[in-house]
């Protein structure tokens, strides 16, 4: 008799053993986390790259802003001291 365990050949032709098929699914999910991942990182990239343009934005509009308030201060001054403006 032989001394080798003999092997079902439907389990050889299609079907994967279980250690096998927990290597592929473990691959798979590996697999399926490192999209995750990259997805998140490209979303908190974008949200990073948003944050310092909105920054940069509102810090032109408050220099613009604070301009402003300084040209009416001065203009309301002028007209309180009854000032022509031209």
């Amino acid at each position: 008799m032989n001394a080798t365990p003999y092997r079902d050949s439907s389990n050889m032709a299609g079907q994967e053993d279980p250690v096998q098929r927990e290597i592929h699914q473990d691959w798979a999910n590996r697999e399926y986390i490192e999209v995750i991942t990259s997805s998140i990182k490209k979303i908190a990239d974008f949200l990073n790259s948003f944050d310092m343009s909105c920054r940069s934005r509102l810090a032109t509009l408050n220099e613009k802003l604070t301009a402003l308030e300084r040209r009416i201060e001065y203009i309301e001054a002028r007209v309180t001291k009854g000032e022509t403006l031209t």
